[in-house]
């Protein structure tokens, strides 16, 4: 009997003890301390492994401390239980941000399976197809990397850097004191330390001095104003109970040589919401934040205030369903170029919060993912810029960090793009009376592009040489001037004349290319012969051939429209005078009309034929010298200002 009642009473208090344990589990998670609870309810599942309510409890208490992805197991063991849409559905939010994907999506699946709630199949489609879409999304800025500043981070929490007035802000709970029961980390408090752009003196880092850090709570995410007068930062998770029950936004201003006790702002509205992440637009104008409020579209939202007469934010908005959505949206980052930069794990990402850009495109609002180089399954959030958008910080509690959440930096380490120098050495002459070449010194030279627009000029040296520097694979043309001499124009193009980007080894690579130009004297009556002037026997037509001689004159004239002609065509000795001489007008007028179709005002043109009165070879032998005697030649007759 004895013995008996030995072994019925500790039975007794073996179970009076497991409910006083199951009680205080239970207490810890009804007042939001969910460490405490999970440490609580882990005892019990130790002795009952598969306890529903406490893997209830446990799992619940990851997801409502943003740890969802411990709580697959807990949901596992649920679904022996009992299959229902929230397990099912909470066990795909926490396979997602562990990158099964595939695992997740069986899991979504099943969860619309047990609901006929049109909102909750709603919010299981959006997963699946946020999931789906990862597939698609690639990086905006494909050579960012991000790396952890070990030296800055501490093995507890670090994150929401912001950099004002040469120094770094951040949020950590080294030296915090005390533990939040609701992650088991340190409170968080603000502190600052010397910054130029990324670099930070990790060797001096202090408290903020412009005013005191809070014990016994948590200091969260800071907005400084762009004048730096104005601090806002997010206060809240209080030890006492007469403090405010949640998160919400204080504000301290610089007066009077120091910035005054921070005060509770009137947006925050109720003490109960839930408001943090603030930001100020770049004109300072505009606060931005995240609140729980209820007018938004599910989770957190973020929403905008305005500066009011007083100095302090009102008129508070939501920023609309093209940022919002039914997850959380936190951590604004306005651009003064028009970009909005913000966390989400509503939109298309990877896994928990990933950081976006929005940007109006033809008045519609686009979102879109910065890619997998910046985010990763974890919480990537907080985005800062020191140099836009090549360098700056982001938070991040990705895989192989120092601490819980750590501050990174990212930096463009784009390839400098290999550089071509095209050099056009050009080299101007002209010819003498006898035919030779030789340099023409003090020559103009214009260059222009293929939309007639100028590019240089200059005049060539006395040992007629001149400069252009060009770009690879484009035509341009070339205008050569000299008083005296017919101006000239030649098309260039340095395409094909320059090595292809996959050959360039060197950072840069300079390509010399050289051309001559020769003038040819312009005298007044002086006869120049247009060759390959062809016509068929007895007939005036213009050829194809001759046509092409004939465009060259048109060029000619183009290019000297200062300069009236005399076109000339002559005849060999056979036949009549009277038929030569007719003859030769027709062919003389024929290539006139030709000249005049391809633009040349009729008025700078003189048809003569001189039929066999100007033979070159008098008493022609053969057919040979016959050739240079049937010719068609221009002169200059007269030079116009």
């Amino acid at each position: 009997m004895k013995r008996g009642y030995i072994t019925i009473l500790s039975i007794l208090v073996i179970f009076t003890s497991c409910v006083s344990l199951q009680q205080k589990a239970k207490n810890h998670f009804s007042t939001g301390e969910y460490q405490l609870a999970i440490a609580t309810f882990s005892q019990l599942l130790e002795k009952e492994p598969d306890n529903p309510e406490a893997n209830y409890y446990i799992a619940e208490s990851y997801r409502l401390s943003n740890r969802v992805e411990k709580s697959s197991p807990y949901y596992e063991q649920l679904l022996e239980h009992e299959e229902s849409f929230e397990n099912y559905y909470y066990k795909g939010k926490s396979l997602k941000s562990q990158g099964e994907y595939d695992d997740a999506l069986k899991a979504f699946e099943a969860a619309k399976k047990w609901t006929m709630d049109d909102e909750k199949v709603d919010l299981a489609d959006k997963e699946i197809a946020n999931i789906k879409a990862i597939a698609s999304i690639e990086p905006i800025w494909p050579n960012h990397k991000l790396e952890n500043y070990e030296l800055l981070n501490s093995p507890g929490i670090d994150y929401a850097p912001v950099v004002s007035e040469n120094y770094l802000y951040f949020t950590s709970s080294r030296g915090g004191g005390g533990i939040y029961t609701a992650t088991g980390q340190g409170y968080t408090k603000l502190f600052r330390a010397r910054a130029e752009g990324i670099k930070v003196d990790v060797q001096n880092i202090q408290a903020v001095p412009e005013f005191r850090n809070e014990s016994g709570l948590n200091q969260g995410a800071i907005a400084i104003s762009p004048d730096g007068n104005t601090i806002i930062y997010a206060r809240g998770n209080s030890t006492s109970r007469r403090d405010l029950p949640d998160v919400s936004l204080f504000a301290t201003y610089f007066r009077g040589g120091g910035f005054t006790e921070p005060v509770f702002m009137a947006l925050n509205e109720e003490p109960t919401y839930w408001n943090s992440t603030p930001a100020f637009s770049p004109d300072g104008e505009t606060l931005y934040f995240a609140s729980n409020r209820p007018d938004g579209y599910g989770g957190t939202d973020l929403y905008k205030a305005t500066r009011l007469a007083n100095g302090d934010f009102g008129n508070v908005q939501n920023l609309g369903p093209e940022i919002n959505t039914k997850g959380n949206e936190m951590f604004p980052r306005p651009m003064s170029n028009g970009e909005f930069y913000f966390a989400s794990d509503g939109h298309p990402g990877f896994g928990k919060l990933d950081i976006f850009v929005a940007k109006e495109e033809n008045g519609v609002i686009k979102v879109k993912n910065l890619g997998p180089n910046i985010n990763s399954v974890a919480d990537d959030f907080g985005i800062f810029f020191t140099n836009y958008p090549k360098e700056g910080f982001i938070t991040s509690n990705r895989e192989g960090g120092k601490g819980d959440d750590d501050i990174y930096f990212f930096q463009d380490f784009t390839p400098k793009p290999k550089v071509v120098n095209v050099f056009l050495n050009v080299v101007t002459k002209g010819k003498t009376e006898d035919e030779k070449e030789e340099i023409l010194p003090q020559t103009r030279v214009a260059l222009y592009d293929e939309n007639n627009q100028t590019i240089d000029g200059n005049f060539s040296n006395q040992n007629g040489r001149l400069r252009f520097q060009l770009q690879p694979d484009q035509t341009f043309t070339m205008i050569a001037s000299k008083n005296g001499y017919f101006t000239k124009s030649i098309p260039y193009s340095t395409k094909g004349k320059t090595p292809s980007p996959e050959e360039l080894i060197q950072d840069v690579t300079n390509v010399n290319l050289d051309t001559t130009i020769v003038l040819e004297r312009l005298v007044l009556e002086k006869a120049i012969v247009l060759e390959n002037i062809y016509y068929d026997l007895d007939k005036a037509d213009i050829r194809p051939d001759a046509a092409e001689e004939l465009d060259k004159l048109v060029k000619i004239l183009k290019d000297n429209p200062s300069i009236r002609i005399e076109l000339s065509s002559h005849t060999d000795a056979r036949a009549s005078d009277a038929y030569n001489d007719n003859l030769s007008q027709r062919r003389a007028e024929s290539a006139v009309e030709y000249i005049v179709s391809q633009g040349i005002d009729r008025d700078r043109l003189e048809a003569k034929g001189y039929g066999k009165r100007q033979l070159l070879i008098e008493n022609a032998q053969n057919e040979e010298e016959h050739q240079v005697n049937r010719r068609t030649e221009f002169k200059v007759i007269e030079i116009t200002d």
